[in-house]
């Protein structure tokens, strides 16, 4: 495994130094942050006040879209008005199909940002059969397209990243290797090749895309092809492209970025959301601090023979016990043990809605499969489908044992049980309780389902390690995946959680998820303090599973953070997009602000809404254009009839 240099032992590769500006990055440089501007690159003032404000909460970097000649110029004017104002942070020049921009640009600036997938090739979703020889021609005139860049940036010092796009692939690329994570990495090889032959090495790369699993599994491949073509190791940029907005985007943001952190890869962030560029900032660094002190994590055994492909997906296979493992979705269990006096109104907060004039349930997307009450039995009926779980002692007293089911500690039911259910036993273990004993009893018990946790700060290497333990000893029960955590922020959590538990589903360990109060004292919060805190929870877990592309509960958006290239107000229209297709439960929408990430940058999305112009807007069905010049007015209207007319407006 070449990728990561430990799975259990947290390491941060130790990168290539490459020196952007003055602040250099990668080797044993700190993680860098770092954003981009919305504001367009011509308003000089409205672009150094935005810079200001992003370098004031803490960005390392900025980035400035430059997509013409006209913009590459005026970067040298950002530059010297910064200068004037006392801020000389580096600044990078994002380029896309315009080499010549990226010529001027790169005189100008610190650092600039190339995408492979439309730096010379132009995309026309066309699929070519390539011979040897005529790829190797496209080859040869990729490289003498490209050279005249490498030239500018060795003569005048500047840095150079070779960001690879899921949704960008070139035709020649997509023709040969597919959609793939090996296509994202030949994408960026070609240009690193050239780059090395002529002796440049200031290389930063990125793999990004909006699909999590996609992104993760491409960064390792990136790091492990390098690593076998005796390439350089050069550092690397994470971000989740088009990650969206509010909580949605924090958490697809974690999985993707968090997971890459955790095996010790990366070594600058951006996280990409529909909000304010000094906004991302905060939550940049909130993922970046949690391995500032994760050298003194408990030593965890060392994996030799890693059972699972990190380039490519696969659920671990499980057993059915009711209605968890197998081909289930993923469970959610929320834990509703700190609420007293209980009553039918607080079920909304997990997704479940009473309705007291007609004395019925209603079940939303996100309600919770199960709900943990510990010692505290819920005193009513629950809805028909949602299963309650009780601590060991508290159920052999229940009056209705058949229709709730016993949280076991692993001694407890390793030295016997006088009572069990027949269908399904929840027995809670971690590392220490792995032993001989306890592997033979579970695995031949068809009734149980493992709840793993752990005390190990270093907690997503800690369970992936007893995933490991399990498939070793080919252990097949179904898996919970719990974590306890101290009250803390909304969004302290959500990345938290988003890290620990999404770093596992993305490689497809874990058959439900449990997130859980128990380190937060009881008496801490009043009842209505705790109901809010229990939604969190939940809907923090459903939204972990859909950003691991492991259980679709929502409408799902993939809309850029907006940029100079902005077409119309993007968070106003992702606001309003999302309050009228919020409904649609496992269609993706791509709300994207202009063509350069238009169709390819939303590749995964099932409908496109994309800023081709003043007002005008191009609507997608896929990546295929239906509608070329729709007005803003009624583009949304428009888009919702598209909707309807294949049948999926629920």
């Amino acid at each position: 495994m070449l990728y990561c240099n430990s799975l259990t032992e947290y390491k941060r590769r130790l990168t290539r130094e490459v020196m952007i500006g003055k602040i250099p990055m990668g080797g044993l440089n700190p993680i860098r942050l770092q954003s981009m501007t919305t504001v367009d690159t011509m308003d000089t003032k409205g672009s150094v006040e935005q810079v200001i404000r992003m370098v004031d909460a803490g960005c390392e970097y900025v980035r400035i879209t430059a997509p013409s000649m006209k913009e590459a110029e005026n970067l040298g004017e950002i530059k010297k008005e910064l200068l004037k104002r006392g801020y000389d942070v580096p600044l990078v020049a994002d380029i896309h199909f315009t080499p010549n921009a990226a010529e001027l640009a790169a005189k100008l600036v610190e650092k600039v940002r190339i995408n492979p997938g439309n730096y010379v090739d132009k995309k026309k979703f066309e699929l070519i059969e390539y011979t040897d020889e005529s790829y190797q021609a496209e080859l040869d005139r990729i490289q003498k397209r490209f050279i005249p860049l490498v030239a500018i940036c060795k003569e005048y010092g500047t840095a150079m990243r070779i960001g690879t796009n899921h949704g960008s692939l070139s035709d020649r690329i997509l023709s040969r290797y597919g959609d793939t994570p090996l296509g994202m990495v030949e994408s960026a090889l070609e240009f690193i090749r050239i780059c090395e032959a002529q002796s440049y090495f200031n290389l930063v790369i990125s793999m990004k895309a909006s699909n999590t699993q996609v992104m993760v599994q491409a960064y390792r491949l990136l790091v492990q092809k390098l690593e076998e073509e005796g390439l350089q190791p050069y550092p690397l940029h994470l971000g989740v492209t088009e990650a969206g907005e509010g909580e949605d985007g924090r958490i697809k943001s974690a999985v993707g970025i968090g997971t890459l952190l955790e095996d010790g890869l990366g070594d600058t962030v951006r996280v990409s959301l529909t909000e304010e560029p000094e906004f991302e900032i905060p939550v940049a660094k909130a993922l970046v601090d949690r391995y500032n002190f994760r050298s003194g994590h408990q030593p965890i055994a060392s994996i030799e023979n890693y059972p699972i492909n990190p380039f490519q997906y696969s659920r671990r296979i499980s057993r059915e016990v009711l209605n968890i493992g197998g081909t289930n979705v993923p469970r959610v269990i929320t834990d509703f043990s700190k609420i007293d006096d209980v009553q039918m109104t607080d079920m909304k907060s997990i997704g479940l809605h009473y309705f007291e004039l007609t004395d019925k349930w209603s079940l939303g997307d996100t309600g919770a499969d199960y709900i943990y009450s510990s010692n505290s039995p819920v005193p009513f009926m629950l809805p028909n489908g949602i299963k309650e779980i009780l601590d060991y002692k508290c159920w052999l007293s229940a009056t209705d044992q058949a229709n709730k089911y016993p949280l076991i500690d692993a001694a407890t039911y390793v030295s016997g049980l006088t009572e069990k259910h027949p269908q399904l036993n929840f027995i809670r273990a971690n590392y220490n309780d792995f032993t001989t004993d306890f592997y033979s009893q579970i695995k031949a018990d068809k009734t149980v389902v493992l709840v793993i946790d752990t005390n190990n700060e270093h907690a997503m290497p800690a369970l992936r390690r007893l995933m490991v333990y399990l498939i070793d000893h080919q252990v097949d029960n179904p898996v919970i995946l719990l974590r306890k955590f101290t009250l803390c922020s909304d969004d302290a959590l959500q990345l938290a959680a988003a890290t620990d538990l999404g770093g596992l589903l993305v490689d497809g360990l874990g058959d439900g998820v449990m997130i859980s109060a128990e380190l937060i004292d009881k008496n801490q919060l009043n009842k209505k303090e705790w109901l809010s805190l229990v939604k969190n929870y939940n809907d923090t877990s459903f939204g972990i599973l859909q950003a691991a592309r492991t259980r679709m509960t929502k409408t799902e958006y993939i809309s850029c953070p907006s940029c100079g290239r902005t077409l119309f107000d993007l968070q106003e229209t992702t606001a309003m997009i999302r309050k009228r297709t919020d409904h649609l439960k496992g269609v993706k929408i791509g709300i994207m602000g202009c063509i350069v990430n238009g169709p390819g940058e939303m590749a995964d999305a099932d409908y496109g809404y994309v800023g081709v112009g003043k007002d005008k807007i191009a609507l997608y069905r896929g990546q295929n254009v239906i509608k070329k010049s729709v007005h803003a007015d009624h583009a949304v209207d428009e888009l919702i009839e598209l909707i309807k007319e294949d049948g999926r407006w629920i």
